[in-house]
């Protein structure tokens, strides 16, 4: 999914363990706990309803945080993370009554909120009550933990209340604000004095070259639409919008069909799978390497080198930047061959490189190493992004049954509206992007009444925002018919998700026919055993064993 997306390489600190219950010691994916400071915002009465429940998609036994950690954030008491799905009949329905209000949040357990009591309580003697100190805000959960990559949506629901827009220190040291509230973040998406340049990041040297792909800079990989502004950013959308059309995502729908299915013969038979190794993953890799025209017998490189950077830091050192490094020079001969063999008017079912090549503004052609960047970036963009919806939104199916039993009802009653309603609920509820991709303040701002330096590193956190309730009814709720669903999934302003299109395409399909050709399909482990990949913007499992009655 193009403009949303950049791994960041998170790695553990000498208070946090190196390793997470059940992953491999020395795994440098393991993010850092949270070491920022809450904004002095003053946080909101106790009892508002914007303290949503805590995640409902998530597993119901998070492993324990490290003892005597005091950054890890306590436990919900005696209370299930993952909520019933609603009665029979009426599941998921916005207009039923509100779910009661779920357990107090991490940071909230132990702690009265601010201005909990009101200073104009009636007392029958005002005169002897004794005085009351003044309540002071609980302190802020821990984030980038393995607990909080798990289900960080507690977290952000503090963050919302108490801090909504919060300065801290990333993982990777950078410093950076979180906004997490729907409203300042729609405002921050569309802010054209929050540019996308890295140049205006005002970045110490501890920072240097810590806010963007790995070796993304060093490959020239730099001009493309993640990280330019108007007017640049303008011309170039309008010429790779002339070549990635609608129309073109539409006539690719067939091959996603066939691909789909493919894979799932793959293991159908085996009545077991691990769907993101086996399915989740290679679909939209084949697909988008089919879409830009490389080669079939190309097609597995490109599978290991999306591999390695799928893995954001848990493979070898470097992993990932020599990764880049390979499909920037290869993307730059295949260009290269392609330009010069470019017939004069292009063939039905022209694929999406020539398209670039092809596509003129006036005269004006996009560049070769502008092309490459493209070509890169719709291609590592378009495949993690989709990855995790299916990952993600199989995985909330899977752990809300009536809301997949219905889905299911409706596709064997041959109707796909509750499909198209269900991806974009699946997006909002737990989607692929968990924050938006790099802004750098390029003067001084308020949002949210903070006030943003110039060169101030800027992160839309899209996952709060879509789970805000002044925004969402029942927000913690899965309800794939919800209609009133305007998430920032896909982003908002100029740099909307150029890719939607083909996203939806690709979740749809593979929902469907899973859903349709494995009809009992189920969850092979304790949702408590997943694990979720570290890194700062995408949000995926790492593994998702599922079993099913075989099929020939």
């Amino acid at each position: 999914m193009t403009e949303q997306l950049h791994p960041d390489q998170p790695g553990p600190t000498p208070d946090q363990p190196s390793s997470p219950p059940g992953q491999p010691a020395g795994d440098p994916a393991a993010p850092a706990p949270h070491s920022g400071a809450p904004s002095s915002r003053p946080g909101q009465p106790a009892g508002d309803p914007a303290a949503p429940a805590p995640h409902s998609g998530a597993p119901s036994s998070p492993p324990d945080p490290p003892a005597g950690d005091p950054a890890a954030p306590a436990p919900h008491s005696g209370a299930p993370s993952s909520p019933p799905d609603p009665p029979a009949g009426d599941p998921g329905d916005p207009a039923a009554p509100a779910p009661r209000p779920g357990p107090p949040s991490p940071a909230s357990a132990t702690q009265p909120c601010p201005h909990s009591a009101s200073p104009h309580s009636a007392s029958p003697h005002p005169a002897d009550a004794p005085s009351t100190p003044p309540s002071t805000p609980p302190p802020p959960p821990a984030l980038f933990t393995w607990e909080f990559a798990t289900d960080p949506y507690p977290a952000y629901a503090w963050l919302r209340e108490h801090a909504p827009v919060h300065r801290t220190r990333l993982p990777s040291g950078v410093e950076a604000w979180l906004v997490t509230r729907y409203g300042d973040a729609k405002q921050a998406l569309a802010d054209q004095r929050l540019s996308k340049n890295p140049a205006h990041h005002d970045e110490p040297a501890h920072a240097k070259g810590k806010t963007g792909i790995p070796g993304e800079r060093k490959a020239e990989l730099m001009t493309h639409l993640l990280n330019i502004d108007p007017p640049d950013h303008t011309r170039l959308r309008r010429l790779v919008s002339k070549a990635f059309t609608p129309r073109r995502v539409a006539e690719f729908a067939p091959r996603v069909r066939e691909l789909t299915d493919q894979l799932i013969d793959g293991f159908a038979k085996t009545g077991s799978a691990d769907l993101i190794h086996e399915f989740a993953f290679p679909l939209p890799i084949y697909a988008i390497c089919d879409l830009l025209g490389v080669p079939r017998e190309d097609q597995d490189d490109f599978r290991d080198w999306a591999g390695m950077m799928i893995r954001h830091g848990g493979g070898p050192r470097g992993g990932v930047a020599r990764s880049v490094k390979k499909m920037r020079g290869y993307l730059a001969e295949l260009i290269h061959k392609k330009r010069e063999a470019l017939p004069a008017e292009p063939a039905p079912g022209e694929d999406l490189i020539s398209g670039l090549i092809r596509a003129s503004d006036h005269g004006e052609h996009l560049t070769e190493n502008e092309a490459a960047a493209m070509a890169f970036i719709l291609l590592f963009a378009g495949f993690e992004t989709t990855v995790n919806l299916i990952g993600n939104g199989t995985y909330a199916l899977l752990t809300h049954p009536g809301q997949r039993h219905r889905l299911q009802r409706s596709l064997a009653a041959g109707e796909r509206d509750l499909l198209e309603t269900g991806v974009e609920e699946l997006l909002r509820y737990d989607g692929p992007v968990e924050l938006a991709t790099w802004r750098f303040a390029t003067e001084p701002l308020t949002l949210g009444g903070q006030d943003i330096a110039a060169g101030d590193p800027v992160l839309v956190v899209l996952a709060a925002a879509d789970r805000d309730p002044e925004r969402f009814a029942n927000p913690d709720v899965l309800d794939l018919a919800r209609r009133d669903n305007q998430h920032l999934g896909y982003g908002h302003g100029i740099h909307y998700c150029l890719g939607a299109p083909l996203a939806r395409l690709e979740g749809q399909t593979a929902l469907a026919t899973l859903l349709t050709r494995l009809p009992d399909l189920r969850l092979a482990a304790d949702p408590a055993d997943l694990r979720w990949r570290g890194g700062l913007i995408m949000r995926g499992l790492r593994t998702l064993p599922v079993e099913f009655t075989p099929t020939a």
